[in-house]
């Protein structure tokens, strides 16, 4: 569970929501916190065709979460960690994040900026 603004925000909803998007072959999504300790949603997304967006994975969200809940950074992955059964090994996840192929930060404004 990721706590945003004091809002319990439970990955797998969110990864269900993403996993809705045509263009999107697998997701999996985690909390990260900010350099103030905050946290936020991230969602890494493996994808099933090459023109998706990260606006598009946003846009996309906005229709289907609450606004709390909807990832604030989008990272693309040629494959996601998976256990011998194929579920996405989460904790590995965290493994990812310091080792980003591409990641941008939407902010509670959802402007634009990189993260890093």
């Amino acid at each position: 569970m990721v706590l945003v603004s004091g809002f319990n925000v439970y990955p797998n909803e969110v990864e269900k929501a993403i996993s809705e998007h045509p263009k999107v072959l697998e997701v999996g999504v985690r909390g990260e916190k900010n350099e103030d300790g905050t946290e936020f949603v991230r969602a890494f997304i493996v994808k099933k065709d090459k023109s998706l967006t990260e606006e598009e994975v946003i846009e996309f969200s906005r229709t289907k979460l609450t606004n709390y809940k909807v990832p604030k950074s989008i990272s693309f992955r040629d494959e996601l960690p998976k256990s011998n059964v194929g579920k996405i090994f989460v904790d590995y996840l965290n493994n990812l994040s310091g080792s980003l192929k591409h990641s941008t930060y939407y902010g509670l404004e959802n402007k634009i900026s990189n993260f890093n």
